[in-house]
């Protein structure tokens, strides 16, 4: 079994074959500190949690993460809080930064014996239709070189080479643009307010998110086309502090931001989510916004179900559950493509085209209802910590 790309996807999956004696390698194009280093998402979801302990990829999680189950809104009407892990389904998130939890399944999957070759990378997928498809592959000197396997599990992302590979009309893409930018920041500061805080404001939205006591993420809407660059730390800070009104509600503790990035918030959904032995989990599946930090969440829950359908298949001659898997993975994914979408409507302002005044005035509205009414949160708490 080859594994392409070493992210929550790759690992869960890789974890799950080695564990139940399935012979596989997971191959990752970058370096093994590079692939620590990458700062991602870090709001993992209840489920997520119990399927990591299902299999025993939870010690790292449970060591060093924080419950987490309250969010604010900041608005021009004020603000207001929702304790939405006693709403709804009564869940929480636990905070985990992405790569700490990179980190504790690759020392997992190494421990069980599972092989990673790091600084090599997929090219292309081929003969996928038959039963031995064969990954081409250059590594960190740009030598070729071949894997082969049973199956391909295509973890790359959205520009691996998985997706590259799927011959034309194998499957459908459904893509959506939001119209929203984001400048993603991680700043070299404590927290400043012990909830997720998502500020909207006539000049776009602000968002707050921890990550450890010692570094925390914000977003700042942005222009379409803007480099990480555009903006002095000073100038960020200023803008974050009006748009979350700090004036009002409390100053920002602040510090130098370690990282930038800009992020274009998008839809991508292929359907199926396999061709013959290739097989897509992760945001080679399916991209989706990060208003709503389902992206991890729904990677690790892919690989749960990929991997119990190949041990099946490979160890106990069961097909039916590869057969079952692209549906059962839609399923989940097209629910929580449905509420990032509105997630995205509740905290950006409506493009040009839709009428603004007539939009502005519905997602007023829409914060009025989540405000003061408990079915609306109930639902919001079910869907924000769903998957």
């Amino acid at each position: 079994m080859v594994i392409l790309g070493a992210g929550p996807a790759g690992l869960v999956l890789g974890n799950l074959l080695q564990a139940a004696g399935v012979g596989c390698v997971v191959l990752e194009r970058a370096g093994r500190e590079q692939l620590r280093a990458r700062q991602r998402a870090g709001f993992l979801a209840a489920n997520t949690v119990r399927i990591l302990e299902r299999h025993g990829l939870a010690d790292g999680l449970h060591r060093r993460g924080r419950t987490h189950a309250t969010c604010e809104f900041r608005t021009e009407d004020g603000r207001f809080r929702l304790h939405y892990g006693a709403l709804g389904s009564g869940e929480a998130h636990t905070v985990h930064p992405q790569h700490l939890l990179v980190d504790d399944l690759l020392t997992v999957y190494q421990a069980r014996g599972g092989q990673v070759r790091f600084g090599t990378e997929a090219v292309a997928v081929q003969g996928m239709d038959g039963t031995r498809p064969t990954v081409t592959v250059r590594d960190a000197d740009g030598r070729p070189g071949h894997w082969r396997g049973r199956y391909v599990a295509g973890c790359d992302g959205r520009h691996g080479a998985a997706r590259r590979s799927l011959p034309p009309g194998a499957v459908r893409r459904h893509h959506l643009d939001h119209g929203v930018s984001w400048l993603g920041l991680l700043a070299e500061a404590p927290p400043s307010l012990d909830a997720v805080a998502y500020a909207v404001h006539g000049r776009g939205f602000a968002g707050h998110m921890a990550r450890t006591p010692e570094l925390t993420r914000y977003y700042l809407q942005c222009e379409h086309g803007s480099s990480p660059g555009d903006r002095t730390d000073e100038q960020i800070w200023d803008e974050l502090a009006l748009r979350m009104r700090a004036a009002e509600f409390g100053p920002l503790r602040r510090g130098r931001f370690v990282d930038r990035s800009v992020v274009q918030l998008e839809s991508d959904v292929l359907e199926p989510l396999c061709h013959g032995a290739l097989f897509l989990a992760g945001d080679a599946a399916s991209l989706i916004s990060p208003s709503a930090a389902k992206g991890a969440n729904l990677a690790v829950l892919e690989a749960e179900l990929l991997g119990l359908a190949l041990v099946d298949d490979l160890r106990h001659g069961a097909p039916e559950g590869l057969a079952r898997y692209s549906a059962r993975c839609l399923d989940h994914i097209w629910r929580a493509q449905e509420f990032s979408r509105w997630m995205v409507r509740l905290l950006h302002a409506a493009p040009a085209a839709d009428d603004p005044p007539f939009q502005e005035r519905l997602r007023r509205s829409r914060l009025a209802s989540l405000r003061t009414s408990r079915s609306c949160q109930d639902w919001f708490a079910e869907q924000y910590v769903g998957v």
